[in-house]
């Protein structure tokens, strides 16, 4: 199973995740979350880590040759430079912070033995901080395509605005399936299993 969640990529169906791999769907809802986790950083936060430079690279040569006559343009490369920051330090508190309690509350679980108590308290402090953090990110994601008008390039852009503007729509689609992978199914999985 860790082979085809490696080499897939989730997509949302009716409001359920899902894996496809060559025709075979996989319910990301009913995984261990030991392996949901795993699937979020190996996909999501690989994605983000992998995507970011490149679309700094380029929205900063847009900015560059056409912010004289696209002044959004300006403005699209602080939300984003801001959100790259941000995003990072997201991606870090989650795999050094939350994402180790929930593997340890899988591997209780599996054990049969009480998981101990994190230092943060209840699991509910760190999921509620991911998720302010989550609703900051989607609003600023709204601002960015309001100001490119849905990543619409203009009749005057080059092939790098064209591919800037491709790979922004691509990484706040993903970010969405990202949000609502962990908002939906991993962090009230993760608030239930603590319960229990």
């Amino acid at each position: 199973m860790e082979n085809n969640l490696n080499s897939t990529v989730g997509e949302i169906v009716t409001g359920k995740v899902t894996q496809t791999p060559k025709g075979n769907d996989i319910d990301l809802n009913s995984l261990d979350l030991d392996l949901l986790v795993d699937y979020i950083e190996k996909t999501y936060h690989s994605y983000i880590k992998e995507k970011t430079p490149i679309l700094l690279q380029y929205l900063e040569k847009i900015k560059e040759v056409h912010g004289a006559h696209h002044p959004e343009l300006l403005k699209i490369f602080a939300l984003f430079s801001q959100s790259a920051m941000d995003l990072s330090m997201h991606l870090q508190k989650e795999e050094r912070i939350l994402f180790p309690v929930i593997r340890q509350l899988a591997k209780s679980k599996k054990s049969g033995q009480r998981a101990e108590r994190a230092h943060f308290g209840t699991i509910q402090n760190p999921i509620a901080a991911m998720k302010e953090e989550h609703v900051a990110e989607g609003a600023r994601f709204d601002k960015i395509s309001d100001l490119s008008h849905g990543y619409a390039v203009p009749p005057d852009g080059c092939n790098t605005f064209r591919a800037a503007y491709e790979l922004l729509g691509e990484f706040e689609l993903n970010l969405h399936k990202h949000i609502h992978l962990e908002n939906n199914i991993l962090f009230p999985k993760a608030i239930e299993l603590e319960k229990a």
